[in-house]
Order: structure tokens, then C-alpha cells, then sequence
């Protein structure tokens, strides 16, 4: 960008002393700040709209080669025509289309644990855990 030596800095730093003054170099270094920011923010904006219309640019680029490379192959391996001596000629009904049946998935039957009959027992006794791959029995209590 702009090649300044240290030299020529310190140059231009003491005649803006002299010249403007220990008062008002303050504000005059805000002031330039504020337009050296200004002139950056224009820079950045032009900047992204050169590139966005590179890009779109590009991008319409590649949808018109993209339509033409379609446009080749549709060309290439266009639909037969109706030949009735050919195996493959097109009917009136179109071909079936093989597809994978989904397969079922058995999950394993839990029963619910018999709870107890009073809050006692139920702090004395911890449940059970129910067994997922052994077989399930069913407990019944002869009443």
C-alpha cells in the first residue's frame, strides 16, 4: 500500500506539531482517523460488490455450460423411438419399478413389574429390572 519510513513519519508528525499546534492536534488526528475509516468502509463496499458480480458472473457462466453439457447427453441418449421390432420399444403401460420392501423390526414384548401393595414396601423392596432378551412369563398370584 503506502510505503512511509519511520523517517518520513517523524518528519510529518513534527511540521503537524509545529503547523497545527499541541492544542488542536488532537482533534485534527480525529478528523483525519474519521475519514481515513470513511475511505476504508468506501473501499470494503466496493470491493464486495465487484466480487459479488464476479460471482454471479461466474455463476451464470456455469449454468449456461451446465444447460449445454444437459442439452449434449439429452442429445446423445435421447428416448427410443417406437420400433415394434425392438424388445425394448416403449408400451402404453410404463415399466414397473423395482423397489426394497421394508423390512419389520420385532422389538421385544416388556411387561410391566407387579408394584407393591403399601408405600413400605415399596421403599423395602426395590424393583426388579425386566429382562429384554429372556423370555417373558406372566406371574399370577393365586388369589
Amino acid at each position: 500500500m503506502l510505503d512511509i519510513a519511520p523517517s518520513e513519519f517523524l518528519l510529518v508528525a513534527f511540521i503537524a506539531l509545529v503547523v497545527i499546534g499541541p492544542k488542536d492536534l488532537p482533534k485534527a488526528l480525529r478528523v483525519v482517523g474519521y475519514w481515513v475509516g470513511r475511505a476504508r468502509a468506501v473501499g470494503r463496499q466496493f470491493r464486495s460488490g465487484f466480487d459479488e458480480m464476479v460471482r454471479e458472473a461466474e455463476l451464470a457462466d456455469m449454468e449456461k455450460k451446465w444447460k449445454e453439457e444437459n442439452e449434449r447427453i439429452m442429445r446423445e441418449h435421447a428416448a427410443p423411438t417406437a420400433d415394434p421390432a425392438s424388445p425394448h420399444a416403449p408400451d402404453d403401460e410404463p415399466a414397473p419399478v423395482m423397489a426394497e420392501q421394508p423390512q419389520m423390526i420385532e422389538h421385544p414384548r416388556v411387561e410391566p413389574t407387579e408394584q407393591p401393595a403399601s408405600a413400605e414396601q415399596a421403599s423395602a423392596t426395590p424393583p426388579e429390572p425386566a429382562a429384554v432378551d429372556a423370555p417373558v412369563t406372566e406371574n399370577r398370584a393365586a388369589s
